[in-house]
């Protein structure tokens, strides 16, 4: 009976070491807890033995100079080197050999923490990057001071491709971008910045071989070949892969600006600063337009070290190439029957360009063809079933589908969408063929300002789907803790969360935001690329500094709100009841102050009616709540008159909508007769 006693306290005592100390992400393989800290004091010191790549040293120094910054410790050592000595350190990494920045390196660590030291294993430095970064995330504070409990962790990423795309064409996004979003890649252990250089709207990477490419195809805004190299071994330092995109044979419009012989219709051409799918299209007729591929793919193929290189390829309308007596010619020639025929003949060429210049080819869906081999890795945007295909017919592929961004679709979303599916009916050996997934950062409504926000946290989310295992998959806490590394995020530069209240105060031409952050914190921008429908017509200069702009993606008010209410009509707690009524009666109040911010503040006009809608919706959920709280039911005509203010509330003002309608009309059903 004693050592059921102990077995069951034992587990209990575990369970509850597990939920106060499992605030990671993304979520390691194994955790075991034990009894026990290990403390930090001034006298903290590191080393790293072994076989290690140079980068090692930089990531643990950082992770030192980033404990010291948390905690406000004046550690002694200044850098980690490899002449660091292991004598008296209290943290000790070992690192069997020196990795490559490539597909498949192995990525695998093991953390020891005792009350008497920590110890970082890892079989090669990549691993030692991402074990830093676990270690970093298990820091705990007590009334005692900082520490790291007890505890033994092993890890290894489920997928070896975990990436973010970024569009820096669309808008432009310069290297502070960049940079600060390669740390927040680093943090959340993704593997691959895939960087998209070349669009309709702008062409963004220097070429010394066809200078007219930037030169006149990027407004002047464009990465010079020095500053790639800068990128490079900034990304490489954190063990980030980094994969050019240079779209073809469509979305080519600022190539045409300075080489207008490559299209399949005559020029002029000007940069386009409209969104969507445009007609200009590279003529795949042409021996020139391939003797010009040749030489750019060849420079560029020098100056970006992966292996794989992204030739784009998605959206080819074919207006361009149905209008040409030429291109229509040679495809009755050349017995081409359609489009995607033509395409693939196109990509192939390219394949043997690729291939002479030593790199594999990347594209989207659409190179997807029989004629096209099997050497060529496939990214799926338009679904999953694209990825299976291509799985199946001995393709390797990459998930996007389900991980763009840029729909404002919540962090749930993207978490529950797996690359591979415990329902899949995939073989084992097809299963091998899909190497992970990436996030994707198109750039039509972001700038440098809003980009971050746009894509932090929710990517942190879709890191752990790469990561960590398939069965990890509870969502509300995957919201706990990415509300966590969404804070520790910061400490990389990143703009996500105080970008908000800044562009809040000038909407607000500096006056008292809470009016305006009130409303804002429960609105989201619509979704799916509705903002482009809804009335207002965007282009590459439109402002994007407008309350639907500074709005978040995912409105973290209107879901706690929600699961409060969900939890208030379960268990009518006082404590939540206060809480609803609290938020309520703000809500009802907040009209009248904010059309007082209005008179000095046109610009945030357009809520007005949202705003209104907003205090008409609290003020009915007050009458369900005072119903509820008084065990009373309010008759079903009350109820269907609501429903005009509930349908008001739902339409779109500003291109943002209300976030909290679900939640007081559950309150609004729950008080009602039927």
């Amino acid at each position: 009976m004693k050592k059921i006693v102990a077995l069951a306290i034992l587990i209990l005592w575990s369970i509850g070491a597990w939920a106060n100390n499992t605030d990671f992400m993304p979520m390691p393989e194994k955790i075991t807890f034990q009894e026990g800290n290990f403390r930090l004091d001034a006298n903290f010191k590191m080393a790293v033995q072994g076989s290690a790549h140079p980068r090692l040293y930089d990531a643990a120094t950082r992770a030192l100079h980033r404990l010291a910054g948390r905690s406000g410790l004046f550690f002694p050592q200044d850098v980690i080197t490899p002449q660091t000595p292991a004598e008296g350190a209290r943290f000790l990494v070992y690192c069997q050999k020196a990795g490559r920045v490539e597909l498949g390196e192995n990525e695998s660590y093991e953390i020891v923490v005792t009350p008497q030291k920590v110890e970082l294993s890892c079989i090669t430095d990549l691993g030692g990057l991402r074990g830093l970064e676990t270690l970093l995330q298990l820091l705990r504070a007590d009334e005692n001071g900082y520490y790291f409990p007890v505890v033994t962790i092993q890890d290894k990423p489920r997928f070896p491709w975990r990436g973010l795309m970024i569009d820096v064409c669309r808008h432009w996004m310069p290297m502070e971008v960049i940079k600060r979003n390669l740390d927040g890649m680093a943090a959340v252990k993704m593997n691959v910045l895939h960087l998209h250089l070349s669009e309709d709207q702008g062409f963004r990477v220097e070429s010394k071989v066809f200078p007219k490419l930037h030169q006149l195809g990027s407004d002047g805004h464009y990465f010079t070949q020095e500053q790639i190299r800068e990128i490079l071994a900034y990304a490489d330092a954190r063990g980030i892969r980094v994969i050019p995109e240079f779209d073809m044979p469509g979305h080519t419009t600022a190539w045409f600006v300075g080489h207008p012989e490559l299209a399949s219709a005559p020029g002029p051409y000007t940069i386009e600063r409209r969104w969507g799918v445009m007609d200009p299209t590279m003529d795949p007729t042409k021996e020139s337009t391939y003797a010009f591929l040749d030489k750019f793919l060849g420079e560029m193929a020098k100056l970006f070290p992966d292996p794989y290189l992204h030739i784009g390829g998605d959206e080819n309308n074919g207006k361009q190439w149905n209008q040409n007596a030429a291109i229509q010619a040679f495809m009755k020639k050349k017995n081409i029957p359609d489009n995607h025929a033509l395409q693939a003949y196109f990509n192939n060429r390219i394949l043997k360009i690729l291939t002479k210049h030593g790199k594999k080819m990347v594209g989207w869906d659409e190179i997807l063809h029989p004629d096209m081999p099997k050497t060529i890795m496939i990214q799926s945007w338009r679904g999953p079933k694209f990825l299976v295909e291509s799985a199946r017919k001995g393709y390797t592929g990459i998930l996007s589908n389900g991980y763009y961004i840029d729909l404002i679709q919540p962090a749930s979303f993207h978490y529950l969408n797996d690359p591979v599916p415990a329902d899949s009916a995939l073989t084992d050996a097809e299963k091998a063929r899909i190497m992970g997934g990436e996030a994707t950062s198109w750039a039509e409504l972001v700038t440098p300002e809003t980009v971050d926000s746009r894509i932090w946290p929710r990517t942190a989310a879709i890191a752990e789907r790469l990561w960590s295992p398939a069965n990890v998959r509870d969502v509300e806490d995957m919201y706990r803790r990415m509300e966590i590394i969404s804070f520790q995020l910061e400490e990389h530069g990143l703009t996500h969360i105080k970008n908000y209240e800044m562009m809040l105060r000038r909407l607000t031409a500096n006056q008292d935001i809470r009016p305006l952050k009130n409303l804002v914190d429960v609105i989201e921008p619509v979704k799916i690329y509705q903002r482009h429908s809804q009335g207002v017509k965007y282009f590459s200069h439109s402002p994007y500094t407008r309350a639907v702009d500074a709005a978040r993606p995912e409105s973290m008010t209107a879901r706690w709100v929600a699961k409060t209410v969900e939890a208030f009509l379960q268990d009518p707690a006082q404590a939540n009841a206060e809480t609803i009524m609290a938020c309520l009666n703000k809500w009802r109040d907040n009209h009248a102050q904010l059309q007082q911010t209005m008179i000095k503040s046109p610009v945030i006009r357009e809520l007005e009616s949202l705003s209104q809608d907003l205090s008409d919706l609290a003020a009915a959920g007050l009458k369900a709540m005072d119903a509820l709280l008084a065990e009373q039911k309010l008759d079903a005509g009350w109820r269907y008159e609501q429903q005009a203010v509930i349908e008001r509330a739902k339409k779109p003002r500003g291109q943002a909508e209300l976030m909290i309608i679900p939640a007081v009309v559950k309150l609004m059903d729950a008080a009602s007769t039927e």
